[in-house]
C-alpha cells in the first residue's frame, strides 16, 4: 500500500509578510512586495529594485552569536523552518528524530558571505578571510542549520536545481516518506540572492526588469509589456508527515501532496525549450503520479517569471499538458507580487496552493494591463478569485533546463 503524504504545518519569511498568515493575506489582497533595493547601494546600476524582506531580525528565530555566523538565507531559512515546525504541532524526541529529515534547498548558497569574503581578501590578504566563510556559503547550509537548531536527525540535504530546486526538495522529500525512509520531514527552499554580484550577473542575462522609476507596476508576468523578473529573497518551508503518522498524534492537515513530476529540457543552460516539451512532460507526469486526469486540475500556479521567452514558453507548454481544458484553469503568477526568490519560489508556491485549496480563493496575477496574444490563459488578472479548489499544480522551472512539478489535493480520508 502507498504511503500517503500530508502537509501539517507551513512557514515562510517572504517580501510579503514574516510568517504564513501575513504573507497570504498580502497575496490574496494583490500587495506588491516590490521596491528599491536597500541591501547594497544601486546608486548608478541599471538595475535598482528587489522584493526584500521588510523588517526581518534574525535574533527573533536564533542566539545572536549563531546569526553573526550564518549568512541571511541560512537565518531566513531557520526562522522558515520554526514556523512549519511549530505549526504542526510535531515535538522532535529523542525516540523520533532520526525518522524526521530536513530537505531544504538553495540555488546559489550565501552569495553575500563569498562576496565579502573575497573583497576582504583582497583588501587585507588571505589571512583575514573568516573561518565561517564555507559554512555561510554552502547552498546544503541551510539544511545543516535547520537540523543544528531542531535537532532533527534523519537525512538533512539540499537540492540544488536552480528556480526548480524549492519545488524539487519537496517532491524528493514526498518521494522519501513514499518509500518508508522516514515518517516526516521539514522541506522548501531558500535564498538571500539580492546581492550586488548576483544582480550584477543576473542584469548582464537580461533577465531583470529595468522600470526603477515605476516600480509599482512590475513584475508583468504574461502581460505583453513585461521586461523581465524581479529579484526576491525569503524562505518557505512545510512540513510533510505520512498520513497514518499524521493521523495517530491528531496533526491538522492543509493538504495531500500528490503527484511529482521533474523533467529536464536538455535544451539550453538558461533558455527553456522553447516549444515547452520539457515542462510539458513534467506536468503529465506529475498528473499521472497523481492518478489524476487534466480535467481534475483546478488552479495552477505557474511559475510565471514575467521574462518574455518564460511566460510564453510556460503558455505553450500549459497547453500541451492540458489541451482544450488549458483555457478553463486558472493560471496565476504569485511571483508578480513576491518577486522571483529563486529556490524558495517554489516552496512558498506549494503553500499558496494548500491555502488556495484551504480557503476556496485564487491568488491573483497583479500588474496585467495589456494582453499577449502568445499568452492567452486565464491569468486571473489583478483581483483574487473566489473558486473551490480541490486539486492545485504548481510548477517551478530552472537554469540548467530543470523542471519540477507538484500537485496538492484537498485531503479526504
Amino acid at each position: 500500500m502507498t504511503r500517503r503524504v500530508v502537509i501539517t504545518g507551513m512557514g515562510t519569511v517572504s517580501p510579503l509578510g514574516l510568517n504564513v498568515k501575513d504573507t497570504w493575506d498580502s497575496c490574496i489582497n494583490g500587495r506588491s512586495g516590490v521596491g528599491r533595493i536597500t541591501l547594497f547601494d544601486t546608486n548608478g546600476w541599471l538595475v535598482q529594485i528587489g522584493a526584500e524582506l521588510k523588517g526581518f531580525d534574525p535574533a527573533n528565530y536564533m542566539d545572536a552569536k549563531e546569526a553573526r555566523r550564518r549568512d541571511r538565507f541560512e537565518q531566513m531559512a531557520v526562522a522558515a523552518a520554526k514556523e512549519a515546525l511549530a505549526d504542526s504541532g510535531l515535538t522532535i524526541t529523542e525516540a523520533n528524530a532520526g525518522r524526521i529529515g530536513v530537505f531544504v534547498a538553495s540555488a546559489v548558497g550565501g552569495m553575500q558571505a563569498q562576496q565579502d569574503a573575497v573583497d576582504l581578501m583582497r583588501a587585507s590578504g588571505p589571512r583575514r578571510v573568516s573561518p565561517f566563510t564555507i559554512p555561510m556559503m554552502m547552498p546544503n547550509g541551510a539544511s545543516g542549520v535547520i537540523a543544528i537548531d531542531t535537532r532533527i536527525k534523519g537525512p538533512a540535504m539540499c537540492v540544488t536545481s536552480a528556480c526548480a530546486a524549492g519545488a524539487d526538495s519537496i517532491g524528493v522529500a514526498a518521494m522519501m516518506i513514499r518509500a518508508g525512509r522516514i515518517d516526516a520531514t521539514l522541506a522548501g527552499g531558500a535564498e538571500a540572492s539580492i546581492v550586488a554580484v548576483g544582480i550584477a550577473a543576473f542584469d548582464r542575462l537580461g533577465a531583470l526588469s529595468r522600470h526603477n522609476d515605476d516600480w509599482s507596476m512590475t513584475p508583468q508576468p504574461f502581460d505583453k509589456n513585461r521586461d523581465g523578473l524581479v529579484p526576491g529573497e525569503g524562505a518557505a518551508v512545510v512540513m510533510l508527515e505520512e498520513l497514518e503518522h499524521a493521523k495517530a498524534r491528531g496533526a491538522n492537515i492543509f493538504a495531500e501532496l500528490i503527484g511529482y513530476g521533474a523533467t529536464g529540457d536538455a535544451f539550453h543552460i538558461t533558455a527553456p525549450e522553447e516549444q515547452g516539451s520539457g515542462a510539458a512532460a513534467a506536468m503529465r507526469q506529475a498528473l499521472d503520479d497523481a492518478r489524476l486526469n487534466i480535467g481534475d486540475v483546478d488552479y495552477i500556479n505557474a511559475h510565471g517569471t514575467a521574462t518574455n521567452l518564460n511566460d510564453m514558453t510556460e503558455t505553450r507548454a500549459i497547453k500541451l499538458a492540458f489541451g482544450e481544458k488549458a483555457y478553463e484553469i486558472p493560471v496565476s503568477s504569485t511571483k508578480s507580487m513576491t518577486g522571483h526568490m529563486i529556490a524558495a519560489t517554489g516552496a512558498l508556491e506549494v503553500i499558496f496552493c494548500a491555502l488556495a485549496i484551504r480557503d476556496g480563493v485564487v491568488p491573483p496575477t497583479i500588474h496585467y494591463q495589456t494582453p499577449d496574444p502568445e499568452c492567452d490563459l486565464d491569468y486571473v488578472p489583478n483581483t483574487a478569485r473566489e473558486k473551490k479548489v480541490n486539486v492545485a499544480m504548481t510548477n517551478a522551472f530552472g537554469f540548467g533546463g530543470h523542471n519540477a512539478v507538484l500537485v496538492v489535493k484537498r485531503f479526504s480520508s
